[in-house]
C-alpha cells in the first residue's frame, strides 16, 4: 500500500460517514410518523446500524455515535459539542434529518487508534 492509500484508509471521511448516517436513518425511520412509544427503539436501532456500518469500513477508529429524535411541535433545541483531539486524524460528522413530524440528529465522532 502506498502512502496515499494508507492516508485514505486512516482518515475520517465526513462524506462517507454522512452517507452511512443518512442511509441508517432512512432504513430505520423512513416515512414513519412520530410515535413516542417507538422513539427509544428507533434511537437504539439508528446508533447500532450506524456503528455496524462504520465498523465494516475496517478503519482504525474508535467511534462514538449519538442520536436525538424530537417531535416537530415548535419547541427549540440547541446542541453543542467540542473536542480536544488531533485534527489531522480525528473527525466528526453531524446530520440533521427530518420528515413531516420529527427531527433526527445523529452525530458521529471518529478517534484514530
Amino acid at each position: 500500500m502506498d502512502e496515499a492509500q494508507t492516508e485514505v484508509a486512516t482518515t475520517f471521511v465526513v462524506e462517507e460517514v454522512s452517507k452511512i448516517i443518512k442511509e441508517s436513518i432512512e432504513a430505520t425511520i423512513g416515512g414513519n410518523p412520530y410515535q413516542h412509544t417507538r422513539v427509544t427503539q428507533w434511537t437504539s436501532s439508528v446508533v447500532e446500524l450506524v456503528l455496524g456500518q462504520l465498523s465494516k469500513l475496517g478503519k482504525p477508529f474508535k467511534y462514538i455515535v449519538n442520536c436525538i429524535i424530537m417531535q416537530k411541535n415548535g419547541a427549540g433545541l440547541q446542541t453543542a459539542n467540542t473536542c480536544f483531539w488531533d485534527n489531522s486524524t480525528d473527525g466528526s460528522c453531524a446530520v440533521r434529518w427530518e420528515n413531516k413530524s420529527m427531527y433526527c440528529i445523529v452525530t458521529v465522532f471518529g478517534l484514530a487508534i
